[in-house]
């Protein structure tokens, strides 16, 4: 069975209703399991989405698949910067 993935407003959505039923008695397990996720999946989700809102959930991943782009960006950058100062070191001791 391949799994399933959630988005970051599911991903909320379902930390919001474990925690409406944890809060009227019934355990994280038996939550967990209604809600079809591991319970390291909730701790886990927790930990990184515990107390954003919805718009929040969505401005962060948008931030990190942006800062995901910039950093790709830049090690092209820098790679290319390398391969000129490298050819750019080649044409001048040629020239010597």
């Amino acid at each position: 069975m391949p799994k399933k993935r959630n988005n970051a407003e599911q991903i909320v959505t379902k930390l919001r209703q474990i925690e409406m039923l944890v809060a009227q008695g019934r355990t994280i397990g038996q939550t967990c399991k209604e809600a079809e996720i591991s319970e390291q999946s909730y701790d886990r989700w927790r930990n990184e989405y515990g107390g954003l809102e919805i718009e929040q959930a969505k401005r962060f991943k948008e931030l990190e698949r942006e800062n995901a782009r910039l950093k790709r960006l830049v090690a092209d950058l820098s790679l290319e910067k390398q391969i000129l100062k490298d050819v750019a070191e080649g044409a001048e001791g040629q020239r010597s």
